[in-house]
């Protein structure tokens, strides 16, 4: 799912009363995907949300992050220092990097359209 979108639904069910069933039900997926993470800084309730979630899934399921963020500024993303370091330190310490390089297959995919 979108990272923007997923904390939108959790927004939501916040607001709903159904947080907590969301969150349960986003621990027993087997592999959770944040796509496209970190445009904007998180929220104070996204950093919240973020820390149960990773939390609750460490060393139960897995989580792929896919970003064009560096990792080095993820930080900044979180805009917490201490929840920075809780939540990276649950992400990072069993994780597998995969640093992509070159240009985009997309702008590749429209330079081949362009006559």
């Amino acid at each position: 799912k979108r990272t923007s979108r997923l904390f939108a639904d959790l927004a939501q069910a916040r607001g709903e009363g159904r947080l907590a069933r969301l969150i349960a039900a986003l621990e027993r997926v087997n592999l959770l995907i944040f796509d496209d993470w970190g445009p904007e800084p998180l929220t104070a309730d996204q950093r919240r949300d973020l820390l149960e979630i990773v939390d609750d899934r460490y060393d139960k399921g897995s989580l792929l992050i896919t970003s064009q963020v560096p990792v080095s500024q993820w930080h900044d993303v979180i805009a917490d220092p201490t929840l920075g370091d809780a939540i990276l330190d649950r992400i990072i310490h069993n994780a597998h990097r995969i640093e992509l390089k070159g240009d985009s297959l997309r702008r590749q995919a429209g330079e081949k359209k362009t006559p």
